[in-house]
């Protein structure tokens, strides 16, 4: 039953990253081809809480569709499964989430 939910919750963020990559990818070729420098980019979104908010939601989902394919890959290359794979697949997971939100918190 985890396994299925597990998947289900996998493909949902998949769904809900869709918007997230089609934004960022635009932005940045819009970006990239207007000419913007890194610090003009930078600039445009210190202090914005939209970015705060669409790039925290991005790796909130990155970080879940992430440790999910994860944990997958280890039960099957590395044939750790049960606990220990649940638990590797959490704390990535987590590691995830700090790295992303880090990066957000500096650029935001």
């Amino acid at each position: 039953m985890l396994d299925r939910r597990l998947f289900l919750a996998q493909r949902l963020s998949a769904l809900f990253m869709v918007p997230f990559v089609l934004t960022h990818l635009a932005l940045m070729i819009w970006a990239i081809q207007g000419g913007l420098s890194v610090g003009e980019i930078l600039g445009r979104t210190q202090g914005s809480g939209f970015w705060f908010a669409f790039y925290g939601l991005f790796v909130l989902a990155v970080s879940l569709h992430g440790a999910i394919g994860f944990r997958v890959i280890l039960g099957e290359w590395a044939g750790l499964r049960g606990r220990l794979g649940a638990l590797i697949g959490v704390v990535t997971g987590l590691a995830l989430v700090l790295l992303g939100l880090s990066a957000v918190l500096a650029v935001t």
